[in-house]
């Protein structure tokens, strides 16, 4: 299997860990790596405008940068400050987030495709003083949000798609995005490289424990194939038996929306998505010995 080069990386930029986390973009960068994204947790702008300042050439972004949590006009702001200064690098990711986000923010949403529609008018309008927006990456789901990124954006980007599903995803852009090497297809899939599979996917599963509860997952999940599994999640959760999700997450659906095992294993899973349709793979390292500059270290050396 010829291979296509190594992935992107996500990166959280964590209390007390900041500075060696702007190093470590600058290692990914050095070690040849496709790109740095920062999911919002730890405010994935303010990681993107320190990536833009101490990195050359890696392009980079926000995996998701929640639409509800600033006005318009002030994202369009930070945004094409951080696309004039990086030279074109940063793709500027954005989305609707998810439920226990909105709580926590007290934020009441309204319909996600006609929010995401307006939020992007609306960063348009505020770039006519702000200056040049940089390619817009809808955080995409099911059907109806990939469709309007190929409409209204310049990209999409799921995060723990299926990827036996991924094809079917990708029919709802139009050809034009599916063959442009410009329009940015990428899914953040969870990653845990050890020889021992078991340990690598409780890892997976734990990073995954949130996600199954949540309806928009469940729907797509379903809508991916994993009917079986999904519909007993939710029986468990309505009876109060959150402990049984781990042993109803079953190998068949963390092996398609996961990469875990050996480094052979994930290499090759890497390769697979790519085949999959994806033209930017965001890896989400984590590990079975430590924390996440542990995971990231681990995934440096899965190419040496």
């Amino acid at each position: 299997m010829a291979m296509t080069g190594k992935p992107a990386v996500s990166l959280a930029a964590m209390p007390g860990r900041r500075r060696a986390t702007i190093e470590m973009a600058q290692r990914f960068e050095r070690e040849g790596f496709a790109g740095i994204y920062g999911p919002s947790l730890g405010d994935g702008l303010a990681l993107a405008e320190a990536v833009a300042l101490n990195t050359r050439e890696m392009f980079f972004g926000t995996t998701i940068a929640n639409i509800y949590t600033r006005h318009p006009y002030d994202f369009a702001s930070t945004a094409a400050f951080i696309h004039e200064v990086s030279g074109g690098r940063f793709r500027f990711g954005i989305g609707v987030s998810h439920g226990p986000a909105h709580q926590r923010l007290s934020v009441t949403p309204g319909k996600p495709l006609a929010d995401v529609r307006r939020f992007v008018d609306d960063l348009k309008t505020g770039a006519k003083q702000a200056g040049e927006l940089p390619p817009i990456i809808l955080a995409t789901l099911r059907q109806k949000m990939v469709a309007l990124a190929g409409e209204i954006a310049q990209g999409a980007v799921w995060a723990n798609a299926a990827r036996s599903h991924m094809p079917a995803s990708l029919a709802h852009l139009p050809a034009s995005a599916r063959s442009d090497p410009k329009f940015f297809i990428a899914n953040m899939v969870p990653t845990c490289i050890d020889a021992d599979r078991a340990a690598a996917a409780a890892v997976n599963r734990r990073t995954l424990i949130g996600y199954v509860k949540l309806p928009n997952y469940q729907n797509y999940w379903i809508e991916a194939g994993f009917a079986d599994e999904m519909l007993a999640i939710r029986r468990a959760i309505a009876a109060g038996e959150d402990a049984r999700l781990p042993e109803l997450m079953s190998d068949r659906w963390l092996s398609q929306v996961t990469l875990f095992g050996s480094p052979r294993e994930v290499r090759d899973g890497i390769e697979a998505w790519y085949a999959a349709g994806v033209n930017t793979l965001i890896v989400v390292p984590s590990s079975t010995r430590g924390n996440q500059m542990v995971a990231l270290q681990e995934l440096i050396d899965l190419y040496h």
